[in-house]
């Protein structure tokens, strides 16, 4: 039956095609993330602090217009909306591309996270409306596997190619993958708009401003009365505090790790993709697991990993590093395709761009300030003090959502039935 229900599927053509264009441009990220902090770190030589403001200025769109670009999504034609966001992405690409200096680099990458912003928002929504709902930890797992699977592709191909040929050359790959993820969802401009769209067409009288001002009201309220949603955000804007203090500083204790090796970082990403995509594998076919121990053990072994890679002295083994990444990736699978599952299933389908734009908003403040706090914290101490500080954090967070379970995610867990997958209503672990 699980066979039957991963066959019914793949049978919706239109989750095929965004299927698709979410693995292109997932893949094509992944290759200018790693050439982006590559050519910052190694060639360019910032320091940890300067590093910090890479995800200060890619944050501040999405802190900004989030929430409204939530709104939007569920408003209009959902797969015109992603492509027109692939197109300017290519664009500004090229900015990036020519950039000559670091001062050139913030703005460009700002600009270019805009189109960011208003593209997961839509994308979310529209896996919502085309996914039936007992196929939606199906779609969720698949989503999940993509993403986490092109960081183990995309590193390792983009540390050949760095080593191979130049950074540059990376981005061009993201262009070129992100221009055909655009040509991709051509075939979905047929789909028609949300559920909040079509409602504005026939309501008479009421002006488009002040349609769209409820709307975005109305995703908010249904946030804090939904407490599984509300608790799982807030759950997750906490951890996020943590690990973004260093996310951005894995090229930084790489270095401190292995000065000459400017492929280590791709490897070690390459390891966490690895990771997640075995523990959405695993998960996938369990079939089953408590929303606590879902968030809660997967933030707990987030930080383990953290933790273990700084404790790792200079000249470190490959296989050790690449070890605790795995694991690192074991927990961040898990996380995400629980959290995502949970904003999926527990979101009533004419509010989840605005659900996702919510959460996307409160991701964002916290890269305002996290990294840049990250960065005076390894000024101040060291690379390795700071890992193995932000990931015992992230273990007691962990270890607190498990405790507290039946408090926050009350008799809730993942479930997958003969006849496909639904939120059941199950005695809590």
């Amino acid at each position: 039956m699980i066979s039957a229900s991963r066959s019914a599927l793949w049978s919706i053509r239109s989750y095929r095609s965004m299927f698709s264009a979410y693995a292109l441009a997932s893949f094509g990220d992944w290759f200018d993330a790693l050439a982006i902090q590559v050519l910052v770190v190694y060639r360019w030589g910032i320091d940890p602090f300067m590093m910090a403001l890479i995800p200060v200025c890619m944050a501040l769109p999405a802190v900004l217009f989030s929430s409204f670009a939530g709104t939007l999504a569920d408003r209009v034609q959902q797969a015109k909306l992603m492509m027109l966001c692939d197109l300017l992405t290519v664009f500004l690409t090229v900015g990036v591309l020519f950039a000559p200096n670091f001062a050139w680099l913030l703005p460009l990458l700002a600009l270019r996270a805009m189109a960011g912003v208003f593209h997961v928002p839509a994308q979310q929504a529209l896996t919502r409306r085309v996914v039936p709902a007992d196929l939606l930890l199906q779609a969720t797992s698949y989503n999940g596997l993509v993403g986490q699977g092109s960081k183990v592709a995309g590193p390792l191909l983009g540390a050949v190619t760095l080593a191979a040929l130049s950074p540059q050359a990376c981005i061009l790959i993201n262009m070129g993958a992100r221009l055909l993820s655009a040509l991709l969802l051509l075939g979905l401009w047929r789909l028609p708009a949300g559920k909040a769209g079509q409602e504005r067409e026939v309501v008479k009288g009421q002006s488009r401003i002040q349609s769209f001002w409820s709307e975005w009201k109305e995703g908010w309220t249904f946030l804090w009365h939904r407490k599984v949603v509300f608790h799982t955000m807030i759950f997750g804007f906490i951890g996020l505090t943590a690990i973004l203090m260093v996310d951005y500083q894995f090229p930084t204790l790489f270095k401190s790790i292995s000065p000459d090796n400017e492929s280590l970082t791709g490897q070690v990403v390459a390891a966490i993709g690895a990771g997640a995509v075995g523990a959405l594998i695993v998960l996938n076919k369990l079939g089953n697991i408590h929303y606590a121990w879902g968030l809660g053990g997967g933030c707990g072994l987030i930080g383990l990993g953290i933790a273990l890679l700084g404790l790792c002295p200079p000249a470190s083994p490959l296989w050790l590093l690449l070890g605790f990444g795995l694991l690192l990736g074991i927990g961040n699978g898990t996380y995400i395709l629980v959290q995502n599952y949970i904003l999926q299933k527990e979101t009533s389908p004419d509010v989840v761009g605005r659900v996702f734009g919510i959460q996307n908003t409160m991701n964002s403040l916290v890269m305002l300030t996290a990294p840049l706090v990250g960065g005076l914290f390894i000024r101040a101490l060291s690379v390795g003090t700071a890992f193995m500080s932000i990931g015992i954090t992230m273990v007691g967070l962990g270890l607190t959502g498990i405790l507290l379970r039946r408090l926050l995610w009350p008799q809730t867990e993942v479930k997958e039935t003969g006849a496909g997958v639904s939120g059941m209503k199950m005695p809590s672990a």
